[in-house]
């Protein structure tokens, strides 16, 4: 079986070497790179399945290099970086990224993210059926699914979950989602977000105030998991 190429991008050599070492450790093929330049330079000459990014190297701001990857390749970007600003996150998120995870990081939460990220679905638009989990979507006959069993929703609360399932196990910012199911007028109005959230959350989680399904990132968006992905 082939194993899965991930690519470290980290210019602390200590992190760097910690970081390889749980990938490798996992099963994971890994290559290093020190700066933006030599990532893209590497990239070119042999496409990795993911890429885990520090923002903050010495040569081409992280941000940069997201954009640039984004413009040829469409692999999975796990942002691994000590800014925790919630502008930050979002800001690497509206760049490409489909992930990010603060340092210090926990093993168990970085290695659920990576083959979460790895799990990418066939496009929506490939097919009639989307599955996540135990959810399904039918985007044709604009039907949901839990456990079997049917669930009706209103076309808003439709549009909230299909956009949230097309990027399943990725976090998507609140603009990405206003944008895509309200339009780019309404980009601001968090609120109709967070009611709709907690519509959708009383008809497909078994818990809704405890939600396993639909999971929240404080100050950037929401994440729809495909599995119970974190411990």
């Amino acid at each position: 079986m082939n194993r899965s190429l991930l690519l470290v991008v980290e210019d602390d050599p200590e992190m760097r070497s910690v970081v390889s070492f749980t990938l490798r450790n996992y099963g994971y093929d890994v290559r290093e790179a020190a700066t933006g330049a030599e990532a893209l330079s590497q990239i070119q000459t042999r496409t990795p399945d993911a890429m885990v990014l520090d923002l903050g190297l010495p040569d081409i701001d992280g941000f940069v290099v997201t954009a640039c990857v984004r413009q040829e390749h469409e692999f999975p970007i796990i942002v691994l970086s000590a800014r925790g600003e919630e502008q930050h996150q979002v800001r690497a998120l509206d760049s490409g990224a489909n992930d990010y995870v603060t340092k210090p990081f926990r093993e168990g939460e970085l290695m659920a993210r990576i083959r979460a990220a790895l799990r990418r679905p066939v496009p929506v638009a490939e097919r009639r059926d989307l599955n996540v989990g135990d959810l399904r979507i039918d985007s044709t006959q604009r039907r949901v699914f839990v456990r079997g069993k049917e669930v009706t929703l209103t076309r808003t609360e439709f549009d909230l979950l299909d956009t949230l399932a097309r990027n399943a196990d990725r976090v998507v910012t609140h603009r990405q989602i206003l944008r895509a199911v309200w339009g780019a007028e309404h980009v601001d109005e968090v609120h109709y977000l967070r009611v709709y959230i907690k519509l959708l959350r009383t008809k497909i989680e078994q818990d809704p105030a405890h939600p396993t399904r639909i999971l929240t990132t404080l100050g950037v968006g929401y994440r729809l998991v495909s599995a119970e992905t974190l411990s």
